[in-house]
């Protein structure tokens, strides 16, 4: 592992899994970040807005470099954030039945350098979902704090019948792509 400290500027335990899961040592917190959409804002736009705003509101020291992520389920021009209650939930798992939706992760890495990002884009198709299943899934507990609703690494990849794209950018933090920004920041994944 390179001198540089790496710190998730999250408390989001998926991402911290899968940076577990490349064996990167790091530091995590969570940051107080407006994540509301704005005005005439594209989903784009507005994971890589939320993602940069996460890396910059963390004080940055000297060799620390900082990670930060948004992922928002869009389904046309709809963004589907996490659901409010149970009947939220099962009208958003309503309207992804049957249909392909989108998953944008937005990833910032904030350094010495600067500040870079980069975006993960996957397209997920789902089954048709009956009302009862979509009754059952929220009972579960598992889509309680789930942009859209679902957890794909969890039980509500029964609803899921193929993706096109990054699964870990479905679970929250896309492996390529953070690969990439920590490689060119000088943190290596896979090294001697």
């Amino acid at each position: 592992m390179s001198a540089i400290s790496l710190h998730l500027a999250s408390t989001s335990p998926r991402r911290r899994e899968i940076l577990n899961a490349l064996g990167l040592t790091f530091t995590t917190a969570g940051v107080a970040v407006d994540e509301q959409r704005l005005p005439g804002e594209a989903a784009d736009a507005m994971v890589l807005r939320l993602a940069r705003a996460k890396a910059e509101a963390v004080q940055r020291k000297q060799l620390q470099v900082v990670l930060g992520a948004d992922t928002a389920v869009v389904l046309g021009d709809e963004i589907l954030g996490k659901p409010r209650d149970c009947d939220d939930a099962v009208n958003m798992l309503a309207q992804l039945s049957g249909r392909t939706h989108a998953v944008l992760t937005g990833v910032a890495l904030s350094t010495g350098q600067g500040l870079r990002t980069i975006l993960s884009t996957t397209e997920v198709r789902f089954r048709k979902i009956r009302p009862d299943e979509a009754l059952a899934y929220w009972q579960s507990g598992e889509p309680c704090d789930k942009a859209g609703a679902y957890a794909i690494q969890g039980r509500g990849g029964v609803f899921v019948e193929a993706i096109s794209g990054s699964y870990s950018g479905v679970v929250g933090l896309p492996v390529f792509e953070t690969v990439q920004l920590l490689h060119d920041a000088g943190i290596q994944v896979l090294h001697d």
